[in-house]
């Protein structure tokens, strides 16, 4: 026959259990809504040696992140086109607040605390080799620029202290090996696309100080002929 002490120690037991999942939930959570954890890329063929590996998942702590797969050679003057569209000015205010409203709608010409980088800007970039990039996708389309990583929740409208905030925080953290110097690239749809302007600022709110909005988004990417992947999900 169990004594009223050995009830009570095992009850006490099994809350100290429940409380152990209590604590180790939120990091799962965080693990589960961004990165490849929940979507990932198709298989690709290894790229040639003298090519930098591409960037498909975030790296482990204190490991710098791949630089995606090279875009493919595109006109100088088709990109120089191109960048009209991406810089057309809709007469909106930039803002340092997250954008609450409508996510489709024309966003403005220049991010606080960041910079606005055009789609012969982000080409360059790539081909140059010199840094890792970290290209994140903030749209969750059924395509993807070649070697994004997918970080939609970071677009939700909040505060810089919301759970929202803390998670990605946490995925940036692991992504970029801790280093608030490297550059981390954000794009949805489209000039008319606030969701990567949110996470952007959320980037930036973090103390990212080499955040790129990449403005003109998949359709400028895609209308420069450069590489997509399919989306897993």
């Amino acid at each position: 026959m169990k004594t009223r002490g050995s009830v009570v120690a095992g009850a006490v037991a099994a809350v100290a259990v429940s409380m152990c999942f209590i604590l180790v939930a939120p990091p799962t959570a965080a693990q589960n809504t961004f990165g490849e954890a929940t979507r990932q890329p198709p298989p690709q063929s290894a790229p040639p040696a003298q090519q930098p590996p591409r960037a498909g998942s975030p790296a482990q702590p204190g490991q710098p992140t791949a630089a995606p797969a090279q875009p493919s050679p595109s006109s100088g003057g088709a990109l120089d086109a191109l960048m009209v569209e991406e810089r057309q000015d809709f007469g909106v205010a930039p803002v340092s607040a997250l954008h609450d409203g409508a996510m489709h709608g024309p966003t403005p010409t220049s991010i606080p605390g960041g910079q606005v980088i055009t789609t012969k800007g982000l080409v360059e970039l790539i081909r140059g080799g010199q840094v890792p990039v970290l290209t994140l996708d903030i749209l969750g389309g059924p395509e993807m620029i070649q070697g994004a990583v997918y970080a939609v929740p970071a677009s939700q409208a909040g505060t810089f202290k919301d759970q929202t905030q803390q998670q990605f925080a946490q995925f940036l953290q692991q992504a970029t090996g801790g280093n608030k110097q490297h550059p981390i690239v954000l794009y949805c749809l489209s000039p008319e696309c606030w969701m990567s302007y949110n996470a952007s600022l959320r980037a930036i709110n973090l103390g990212y100080t080499n955040v790129l909005w990449y403005r003109g988004g998949i359709e400028a990417w895609k209308k420069a002929g450069l590489p997509v992947q399919k989306s897993s999900q």
